[in-house]
C-alpha cells in the first residue's frame, strides 16, 4: 500500500495546471457507450476512477485506448453483460451505466455502486426517473435490473424531490433514446451536466436547457462519434487554490473556469486572501496573516460545492477566530476533523456544524484518508503542519487528483509517495 509523506511549513511557489473534470469524466465515458460509432474525449484525468471505468468498458467488448489525456472509446462491437458485482460495486459513478444500458440496450443489471463513504446516498430519483419513462425495476440481491420492455422507454415529465446530480445526468441518459419529450423539472445546473449535455448534443442528441432547473429533452433514433474536450475541474482547482491561499508565496493555477468556482473566490475575498483574476487563471501572493473567518454553508451550484468543504477546512484553521462550516448536502461528511485533531487543529463537530478556531500551530502526524475530498484536507493540513506527516488511505486520493505529487513538487513542496511495508 502507498503512503504520503510530507514535510510542511515550507512556502510554496509556481505554476499548477488544473485536469480535465473528474465529474464530468465519469459521466462522459458511460455517455459514449451510446453511440454508434467512435468516441474520443481529450483533457481526460489519469485517476483511477478513470482507470475502473475503462475495465468495465471492456468488460462489455468496448475497445478503449488511453495515453493519461485523450481516451478513444469504440462502442461498436459492444455487448450488454450482466454486471451485478466487482469494479462496478466500488465505483460510485457506475451507476451512470444504468441510464446508458438503458438507453442503449433497453436493458441491463447493474450492481449498487460504492465510491466514498460520505453518509446516505440513496438512487431513489435515478429509480423514479427510469420508472416515469416505462422502464421496469427491480432490486435483485443487491442489483438493479432495468427492462424498458416491448413499448420501450417514452417522454414524459419527471419531478425530481431534491436536487440530484447523478439522477439528472442518469435519466437525461435514458431520455435521449426515449420516444417523444421528456422535461426534467428541479434538475441539477452544475457545470457538469452541461459539460455531458454538451457531448451528448454533439453526437446528436436533443437537449435543451442544460444549465438551468428544467430540462427538455427530444428523444432521437441513433446518436454517433465526435471528439470532445472535458472542461477543467473545478473542485481540483478549489483544493489547489485552498493550499496556495494557506501557504503560497507566489502560485499561478491555470486552466481555471474562473465562474465555476465564484462561491469559493467570494469566500476567500471575504478572508483577505490576495488574489489576482485573470480570464482563465487565479495567482495567489502569500497573506501577512491576518485572515479573517468566514461561515460556509454547502448548497447545490452555484452555491458552495460540498466537494470544498474538506479542502477548505485547514484553510480556516489559519484564520484569525472561528469559523463554521455546515454541509447541507453531506451533512456527516466529517470524516477529516478526527484526523485534523491529531495534528492539533482546534476542530469539531456539533449538531452537524462543523467549528473551527484558529491561532493554534499543526504538527505533524500518521492520519488516514477515509475518503477523496478528505484526502485532499489532509494534504493541505500537512502542507501547513510543522514537522513530518504520513497519509495512509492514498488510494483515495489517487482517485480524484491526477498527478498530484508531482503538481505539488513542482511549487516547492516537499511531498513524496512511498510504498507502505506494511
Amino acid at each position: 500500500m502507498k503512503k504520503l509523506v510530507i514535510n510542511g511549513g515550507k512556502k510554496l511557489s509556481g505554476k499548477v495546471s488544473i485536469s480535465g473534470a473528474k465529474n464530468s469524466t465519469v459521466a462522459l465515458i458511460p455517455a459514449a457507450i451510446l453511440a454508434d460509432s467512435p468516441v474520443t474525449l481529450e483533457g481526460v484525468p489519469n485517476i483511477a476512477d478513470v482507470y475502473s471505468l475503462i475495465e468495465i468498458l471492456n468488460e462489455m467488448n468496448v475497445h478503449t485506448e488511453f495515453n493519461g489525456s485523450t481516451l478513444h472509446i469504440d462502442p461498436t462491437e459492444m455487448v450488454s453483460i450482466p454486471m451485478p458485482s466487482g469494479k462496478i460495486n466500488s465505483l460510485r459513478a457506475s451507476y451512470y451505466f444504468m441510464g446508458a444500458l438503458l438507453a442503449k440496450f433497453g436493458q441491463g443489471v447493474v450492481g449498487l455502486p460504492g465510491g466514498c463513504d460520505l453518509g446516505p446516498r440513496p438512487i431513489d430519483q435515478h429509480l423514479k426517473g427510469f420508472r416515469a419513462l416505462g422502464a421496469h425495476v427491480d432490486n435483485k440481491m443487491g442489483a438493479m435490473h432495468f427492462d424498458a420492455g416491448e413499448e420501450g422507454l417514452t417522454g414524459t415529465s419527471v419531478y425530481f424531490d431534491v436536487v440530484s446530480i447523478g439522477a439528472t445526468i442518469n435519466v437525461m441518459f435514458a431520455a435521449t433514446r426515449a420516444k417523444g419529450v421528456t422535461i426534467i423539472e428541479n434538475a441539477a445546473r452544475e457545470p457538469e451536466i452541461i459539460d455531458v449535455a454538451t457531448l451528448l448534443n454533439k453526437m446528436g442528441a436533443k437537449i435543451r436547457g442544460a444549465g438551468t432547473d428544467t430540462l427538455r429533452i427530444t428523444g432521437v433514433e441513433e446518436l454517433h462519434g465526435v471528439s470532445h474536450t472535458v472542461i477543467p475541474d473545478r473542485i481540483e482547482a478549489g483544493t489547489y487554490l485552498s493550499i496556495a491561499a494557506a501557504m503560497g508565496e507566489d502560485v499561478l493555477v491555470e486552466n481555471v473556469i474562473v465562474e465555476h468556482i465564484d462561491s469559493l473566490v467570494a469566500k476567500f475575498k471575504e478572508m483577505g486572501v490576495p488574489m489576482e483574476i485573470g480570464e482563465d487563471s487565479i495567482r495567489i501572493t502569500s497573506h501577512d496573516g491576518n485572515l479573517n473567518p468566514v461561515s460556509i454553508k454547502t448548497q447545490p451550484y452555484p452555491g458552495f460545492a460540498t466537494d470544498l468543504q474538506q479542502p477548505v477546512t485547514p484553510l480556516l484553521l489559519m484564520a484569525n477566530g472561528e469559523s463554521s462550516i455546515t454541509d447541507t448536502i453531506y451533512p456527516k461528511r466529517v470524516n477529516h476533523i478526527p484526523e485534523l485533531q491529531r495534528m492539533g487543529a482546534n476542530a469539531r463537530v456539533e449538531s452537524d456544524m462543523i467549528l473551527l478556531k484558529g491561532g493554534q500551530k499543526m504538527t505533524g502526524a500518521q492520519v488516514e484518508a477515509s475518503d477523496l475530498r478528505a484526502g485532499a484536507a489532509l494534504v493541505n493540513a500537512a502542507l501547513i503542519a510543522e514537522g513530518e506527516t504520513v497519509i495512509t488511505g492514498v488510494g483515495n486520493i489517487l482517485r480524484g487528483y491526477a498527478n498530484s505529487v508531482e503538481k505539488l513538487s513542482e511549487t516547492g513542496a516537499d511531498i513524496k509517495m512511498v510504498e507502505n511495508e506494511q
